[in-house]
């Protein structure tokens, strides 16, 4: 059986898997929720330089919870690091629609088979929009989607095709859960990696997508 997990769990397993595929040096914006923790779980060695949507540049974390000069676009407080800046919201947004960032770490509600993403909207209750993460999609050289394989009512978060509306069409590369790893191969998710307590039968059973499972498929402590 599928190995029952805390909401804690389940979040450091997905932020680390995928701080262990950035690279140091990169450009990276990460979305809010999950992703926010992946600095936390980097391999020694590995620098990031974090851009966030509303203008920072080599974004830090900041002990001093009510200064909120300095905040991210979620509204958390950060610091400036060493050889930081803030800019216009005008030249971030051409950062991340030009192409400049090297990845980007989103949340979602679902990704379907296609690698189409919807992360921004929850039925039945009032959202403002989905704010830059239509931006950062598109743009990324690479986007990473860290969110748990079922919802809280044991439903499939990955599914053959999005019905809530999209924040991408087709832009994502690789999908980490708690229990497996996804990359996007030609329009195909494939299961490159499986966590070594999860059963893979039962886990493609309950997944709505369909998924390919590579012939060099590895399991591993997530």
């Amino acid at each position: 059986m599928l190995p029952e997990l805390s909401e804690d769990e389940a979040k450091v397993r997905i932020a680390r898997k995928i701080a262990s595929e950035l690279k140091d040096g990169e450009l990276v914006n990460l979305g809010i929720g999950i992703p926010q923790s992946v600095p936390k779980y980097l391999p020694e060695g590995v620098h990031l330089i974090l851009q966030t949507e509303n203008g920072a540049i080599n974004a830090g974390a900041t002990e001093e919870k009510r200064d909120l000069r300095t905040i991210d676009a979620g509204g958390a407080p950060i610091t400036i690091l060493p050889g930081g800046a803030l800019v216009s919201s005008e030249l971030s947004f051409a950062i991340m629609r030009g192409g400049h960032v090297d990845a980007t770490v989103l949340g979602a509600l679902e990704v379907d088979a296609e690698g189409s993403l919807a992360s921004w909207m929850i039925p039945q209750v009032r959202v403002p929009g989905m704010g830059g993460a239509m931006d950062i999609a598109t743009g990324s050289k690479m986007v990473y989607v860290a969110t748990r394989h079922f919802d809280k009512r044991g439903k499939s978060k990955l599914v053959q095709k999005c019905t809530l509306p999209l924040t991408g069409r087709c832009v994502v590369d690789v999908v980490v859960t708690e229990y497996c790893v996804l990359r996007n191969s030609y329009g195909r998710m494939v299961m490159t990696a499986l966590a070594e307590d999860a059963p893979l039968r039962e886990l493609l059973d309950r997944t709505e997508m369909k998924i390919y499972v590579s012939s060099q498929l590895t399991k591993e402590k997530f």
